[in-house]
């Protein structure tokens, strides 16, 4: 389908756009209780083309919610439980040899690539940071360049490609951080927390009875393409994408790896290295994807400020004293939004 190219076009291409939001949570909110910012940022992430890192201690929802979703989507779905022992190979595929007839009898040798479980529309990473860093890093090429080379041959990623990885984050045997390359291709990092009292009760009266709520694909591979599209096609005023660069800007402290010109004392402080050009990238297509479901033409920097924790907290890499501190990024993001000036100065 060509892109809205009349006002009315995009008009009514943005209210299939919200239509279409609205569908999908709704499927999604007939099995996952409440997590409604989670559920926000896992959408987010798939309407711009992003991946999603989920991280929250085991029991939560997290691979629920992403079972979910993909019943939810018209999309090829495949998870990956990551534990110690898994390749690299296990994830990409490999090439095998298989035997072939060759004619007058006679048998010949050929080499065929076997698709890995990464070549799906939807991959679950379940446990991502159990695997080893070799094996992590076998995503980095997918993530980045929606493509798998092996054995010298690049092979493309269906479209669209969505990694959504979800890890946790208090068990320290047996796992292994993801290493800071990883962290910047996400998207979002999504700190998945605890139910309140009501939802509790309610996932009990959902999980502990007869009933099993079916979930309806709604939405299918041609229309998030095209909803993707849109998404990028939103306007963003020069004065509100300077304030996405001076956001990023502002968590890089004094020294080697940055200027300071916008820190504040608690990142030249506290943090080692800040947030890279990819964070600004999240932060102006979230600011689209929330603009657009306002029914608005343009970003704010209100739409910016709201994204600022999901889109930098795994971009930022703290000091020594910032983790004996105790200080995480989220307080220094939070900082960051409380007194960075929504306008720049001429001086």
């Amino acid at each position: 389908m060509p892109p809205p190219s009349t006002p009315d076009e995009v008009l009514a291409a943005a209210q299939r756009f919200r239509d279409d939001y609205a569908s999908v949570r709704a499927q999604i909110a007939s099995v996952v209780v409440g997590h409604d910012e989670i559920v926000d940022g896992v959408l987010t992430c798939l309407f711009t083309n992003g991946h999603a890192l989920l991280e929250g201690v085991p029991g939560i929802g997290k691979t629920l919610l992403v079972r979910t979703l993909a019943r939810a989507l018209s999309l090829d779905f495949s998870r990956i439980q990551f534990t110690p022992d898994l390749m690299p190979a296990d994830i990409t595929g490999t090439t095998i040899v298989l035997e072939v007839e060759a004619g007058d009898g006679k048998v010949g040798r050929e080499f065929r690539f076997q698709q890995g479980p990464v070549f799906a529309q939807i991959l679950l990473a379940d446990e991502i940071n159990r695997a080893t860093p070799k094996t992590q890093s076998a995503l980095l090429e997918a993530m980045q360049e929606r493509s798998v080379t092996v054995g010298g041959t690049t092979h493309a990623l269906p479209a669209p490609f969505f990694v959504m990885a979800t890890q946790n984050p208090i068990e320290q045997e047996g796992t292994y951080p993801l290493p800071e390359a990883q962290l910047d291709r996400f998207f979002f990092k999504l700190n998945v927390g605890y139910s309140s009292r009501a939802d509790l009760s309610e996932i009990l009266t959902r999980t502990t009875g007869g009933a099993e709520a079916e979930v309806e694909p709604v939405l299918d591979a041609e229309k998030i393409l095209e909803h993707q599209s849109l998404v990028r096609r939103v306007a963003v005023a020069p004065s509100v994408q300077d304030y996405a660069v001076r956001m990023v800007l502002a968590t890089h402290p004094k020294g080697p790896f940055g200027a300071g010109e916008f820190a504040t004392p608690q990142v030249n402080q506290f943090v080692r290295v800040g947030a890279s050009p990819r964070a600004a990238q999240s932060l102006i297509l979230a600011g689209k994807c929330r603009a657009l479901l306002d029914g608005r033409p343009s970003v704010s920097t209100d739409d910016l400020r709201a994204a600022a924790l999901p889109a930098l907290r795994h971009r930022i890499i703290m000091n020594f004293e910032g983790e004996a501190e105790g200080m995480t990024p989220d307080t220094l993001i939070s900082n960051i939004v409380e007194t960075l000036p929504r306008e720049a100065s001429n001086t």
